[in-house]
């Protein structure tokens, strides 16, 4: 097997000019500790230290990309509302351009809130709009798209599907038909909705159970010949070029139809698993631009993965961190 030195890879990384499509939200997190029951009813009483807002969704997948040294632009509907106030300056201040964010009288903008003691998360909360968006926006959700497919050149389209209706089955068929025809690789992270709306794309990320309930059938998680054969099914009905399950704790199961694979996950403090995917697609997506195996891309993902989760909250892969875990291991 072929070895790949992993400065290398990251190098390639760093020429890889991406359009991420999607749900894009904030992220706020209200750090406290536990040391006491209401009296109000069975529940802990948090006294919060601190609070603090990031970047979540697909804005997170688009950090994830820039940290990994590439180059994204987000294309995005968040509201007039003062939570997109804050998703803005957000954006804003981790470097990004907001060339591609469009804001909607209509909507309002997407914000889950994470109560934790420590790292451990207490409840979450979420303010949102699920509703698919309004003609007239998704008309300028894709002209926005071909304006800057016009003005720039583009590796890679990634499509991240929150299920909070900015993506839709007109969008998606749209898009990838510009982007197939300017010679555009396309990525997708799924969410149920719109899991069959998608075909003739170069890379499909379903966790488990978006791959089981886009499906719609019952599979044990544990049984990957069975999760193979479905997927390998599901990849030539779609004209997938790789289809790519996360298991969670059991790993990744990877196909390209000359080859199946099954990764077990990489051993790992868990802290929080929450972000874990955005990192896998970012990560994965990449791989594919570079043009990179999928057995190194099943790897690579797998440990980004991995890394992530030992960190409270969501948060972007560090890539200094990923390039050591790298080269400890056999990379192929």
């Amino acid at each position: 097997m072929e070895k790949f030195k992993v400065e290398d890879v990251f190098n390639k990384f760093s020429n890889v000019r991406a359009l991420v499509v999607g749900d894009a939200m904030v992220d706020s997190y209200l750090w406290g500790t536990v040391d006491r029951i209401s009296s109000e009813a069975p529940i802990p009483i948090v006294t919060v230290g601190r609070q603090e807002n990031r970047i979540g969704g697909a804005a997170n997948v688009s950090l994830n990309l820039q940290s990994l040294g590439a180059t994204p632009v987000l294309v995005s509907m968040v509201g007039t509302d003062p939570k997109g106030d804050i998703f803005m300056q957000l954006l804003q201040k981790s470097g990004m351009t907001d060339i591609g964010i469009l804001r909607s009288d209509s909507r309002q903008t997407t914000v889950k809130t994470r109560i934790m003691s420590g790292r451990q998360q207490v409840v979450r909360v979420d303010e949102e709009t699920t509703e698919l968006i309004l003609a007239h926006e998704e008309q300028l959700v894709f002209d926005r798209i071909e304006s800057l497919m016009e003005q720039q050149k583009f590796d890679l389209i990634l499509f991240v599907d929150y299920d909070k209706g900015l993506i839709t089955k007109t969008l998606i068929e749209s898009i990838s038909k510009l982007a197939r025809s300017k010679g555009i690789l396309i990525a997708v992270d799924p969410k149920k909705r719109n899991f069959n709306n998608y075909s003739h794309v170069d890379l499909f990320k379903p966790n488990f159970k978006e791959f089981k309930e886009g499906l719609g059938f019952s599979i044990d998680k544990a049984d990957f010949q069975s999760i193979l054969e479905a997927a390998e099914k599901f990849k030539q009905e779609k004209k997938l070029d790789v289809i790519f399950i996360t298991l969670s704790e059991l790993g990744v199961i990877i196909s390209n139809g000359a080859t199946q694979s099954h990764f077990p996950a990489e051993i790992r403090d868990i802290a929080d698993v929450s972000g874990a995917g955005d990192t896998v697609i970012a990560v994965a997506s990449l791989c594919l631009a570079a043009r990179m195996p999928t057995r190194f891309m099943a790897q690579l993902s797998n440990l980004a993965g991995g890394l992530v989760c030992e960190k409270s909250g969501v948060v972007p892969i560090d890539c200094e961190r990923l390039k050591m875990e790298a080269c400890k291991i056999e990379m192929s």
